[in-house]
């Protein structure tokens, strides 16, 4: 008897919400069955929009329906941790979009919780799952272009200044960093793990929130990663990893990227094609899905370990630039 579909949940009826529901008809051994909003009339509009047939005007109903198996959690980045225990507290399995949390304080409860409650939990850094990142690390595993010793990336944009917005509230983690400085961060902690020191400075705007930060991470073999960040800036979305034989180059943009230039010494620059299926959200769910299949509790690609350590350096990065959220203090 062939096994039964992984049944979803998506907590929250947002643009990323949209997208992952978007990408389910690309995955197989998945279902997206539920949706939870914070109105009834905010489920039905989604629940009409992408065919689902369990619509919650509440999180908790969400969390509580016996037809859920696991729940993507697409809310605002305050909200991740609370709606996280929600779901686990209630029996489900738990994707949880990045960052992972607010603080790696509320990463720890987190992760104990999931372990406590024998849930899976893994973090949607979906762009950690997508072909050109599968192929970055195959070609350093292989040791392509020798052994990595720097990162330059970034990750910018320039948005309309929104005082209530999301991207400039402190209330709801607002900032560049938490946006969208956690991708090169996470790019730098695939690459070289943990850094052992940090340096930062930002621009903080009229909101109190950092509108464009840069980075310095350092690391025990002497490695660097330079990286920098914006919501009232565009950058060149691009992350090159530069070897002792050579460099990779994440063309633009990187964090989705569909080809790669490799540049070894003495040949021409070769580009490797990266093409992303779907949506490009699926290879995340194929993971979950994969991984619920074998019984295991997190993914070996987004360790649990990592997405806490991860909370760490943007901890320590905002401990430099003197932000604190509202929550913390």
């Amino acid at each position: 008897m062939a096994e039964q579909p992984v049944r979803w949940g998506i907590l929250g009826t947002g643009r990323i919400a949209g997208e992952f529901a978007a990408a389910m008809v690309h995955v197989k051994g998945a279902a997206l069955v539920a949706v939870g909003s914070r109105t009834q009339a905010g489920a039905e509009a989604f629940g009409d929009r992408y065919k689902i047939e369990h619509r919650h005007g509440s999180y908790e109903a969400l969390a509580a329906d016996a037809h859920v198996d696991a729940i993507y959690i697409s809310t605002p980045h305050v909200l991740h941790c609370a709606n996280t225990l929600l779901c686990l507290k209630a029996g489900k399995h738990v994707l949880c979009e990045k960052p992972f949390a607010i603080n790696a304080k509320q990463a720890d409860l987190m992760i104990a919780t999931a372990k406590k409650t024998k849930r899976f939990l893994m973090e949607a850094m979906w762009s950690r799952f997508l072909p050109a990142a599968a192929h970055v690390r195959e070609l350093l595993k292989n040791e392509t272009i020798g052994e990595p010793r720097m990162l330059q990336a970034d990750f910018g944009f320039r948005t309309d200044f929104n005082p209530k917005g999301r991207l400039f509230d402190l209330k709801l983690g607002g900032g560049a960093l938490l946006d969208v400085g956690v991708y090169p961060v996470s790019l730098s902690s695939m690459i070289f793990g943990a850094p052992d020191r940090v340096t930062a400075d930002t621009h903080i705007g009229k909101s109190r929130a950092d509108e464009q930060t840069a980075m310095i991470l350092h690391h025990k073999k002497g490695q660097l990663a330079v990286l920098h960040t914006a919501v009232r800036t565009e950058t060149t979305q691009e992350a090159t990893i530069f070897g002792t034989h050579g460099w990779i180059r994440m063309n633009a943009p990187w964090w989705k990227c569909e080809s790669l230039t490799l540049q070894l010494p003495g040949r021409p620059a070769q580009t490797i094609r990266t093409p992303i299926e779907g949506t490009g959200y699926n290879y995340q769910i194929d993971e979950v899905v994969r991984c619920l299949s074998e019984g295991k509790k997190q993914s070996g690609i987004m360790t649990l370990k990592e997405s806490r350590s991860i909370m760490v350096t943007l901890d320590a990065i905002r401990k430099d630039i003197k932000l604190k959220y509202p929550m913390e203090r």
